[in-house]
């Protein structure tokens, strides 16, 4: 059928039967009518249970310290963590990942697996208060606990060393599963780190202790708020594109992805989010893991800049954003904007 000003055509192209009705009987609009009619058609649906809400734990503080650069985002205590952390459960949130900020820093960042470290001393706490509750989930890296303020050791030149990095991450890992957590996230995108973890893991019983891999991390400019968060500087102004990913490449994403899975990752990671939705998608296409997705610093900065400059609407950019993340195939978003999604989505 074909329609134009005089009249209506009917035609019996067996095209036009296979690709659907044309105008004017098919009119995608009818279905966009109210809001309810939008919510029953609507192809994803975003949950609080969907979000992971990131905190940071700082030592030898003595009451939470907002950080500047990431608007209503704390350097918590043990205790006001505590706090929070109960409020996110009450609130539905399932899930938090913790960043620590320790008072002393060294070379090989032994806060990352000192069982008195400040992660670990926060994990036993929350095992306290939340139990099975909610999954506790351990950023497991060492760049917050470094004094060069890159993500291993470093050899005689300069570089990290990839072996030797590997035998701490292993170390942090247990101290991590030690004190309680569920879930441990292996963030320095070194070479093998998931299967040395999860034989590490498995060797000394902690069979049940998942892995969520951050798979394909990107060498990002998104990720400066971040990094006031913990405190870190790159010693001598230098970079991570040594071992985080090249924003050019996204084939390479899905080498990174499969080796994970292959070597025990229970869950896969792509960050930044927005900036790489085709990879979230074609990881989503090519396996049946879970997909997690870290909203980073520098996309949930740029909303609340924006915003209190009156250029877009805060609420409506940030259900938008964090919706493209789960429509490009994300199980799981990690994002500043879980609570504020949580108390405004009951």
């Amino acid at each position: 059928m074909r329609w134009s000003r005089r009249c209506v055509v009917y035609s019996n192209n067996p095209t036009r039967s296979l690709m659907g009705m044309a105008f004017p009987q098919s009119r995608p609009r009818r279905l966009r009518s109210s809001s309810a009619m939008r919510d029953l058609v609507a192809e994803v649906q975003l949950s609080t249970k969907d979000l992971v809400a990131p905190l940071f734990v700082r030592e030898g503080i003595t009451e939470a310290q907002p950080i500047s650069s990431l608007e209503g985002v704390m350097q918590h205590t043990l205790a006001s963590l505590r706090t929070e952390v109960k409020q996110l459960a009450d609130l539905g949130v399932p899930a938090v990942i913790l960043f620590g900020v320790p008072a002393k820093k060294d070379e090989v960042g032994s806060g990352a697996f000192d069982p008195n470290g400040i992660v670990q001393v926060a994990l036993k706490q929350l095992q306290e208060d939340v139990g099975d509750r909610m999954v506790l989930m351990a950023d497991l890296c060492v760049d917050e606990y470094t004094s060069h303020g890159h993500c291993g050791v470093l050899d005689k030149n300069g570089d990290v060393d990839n072996d030797k990095t590997l035998e701490i991450y292993c170390k942090a890992a247990l101290a991590q599963a030690q004190a309680g957590a569920h879930v441990v996230a292996p963030s320095g995108m070194m070479d093998g780190q998931v299967g040395a973890i999860r034989h590490a893991l498995d060797t000394a019983g902690f069979n049940n202790v998942a892995i969520m891999a951050y798979s394909a991390k990107y060498a990002s400019g998104l990720y400066g708020p971040f990094r006031d968060a913990v405190d870190v500087q790159i010693a001598g102004g230098g970079n991570r594109k040594g071992y985080q990913q090249d924003w050019r490449n996204a084939r390479e994403s899905m080498r990174e992805v499969l080796a994970d899975i292959e070597q025990g990752a229970d869950i896969v990671m792509i960050k930044p989010a927005l900036s790489y939705l085709d990879v979230i998608s074609s990881v989503r296409a090519r396996v049946d893991v879970p997909i997690a997705a870290y909203h980073v610093s520098g996309e949930y900065a740029m909303i609340k800049a924006a915003a209190a400059n009156g250029w877009i609407d805060h609420d409506t950019v940030a259900l938008e954003q964090l919706t493209a993340v789960k429509r490009a195939g994300a199980d799981i978003i990690l994002t500043y904007f879980a609570r504020w999604f949580a108390e405004n989505n009951r």
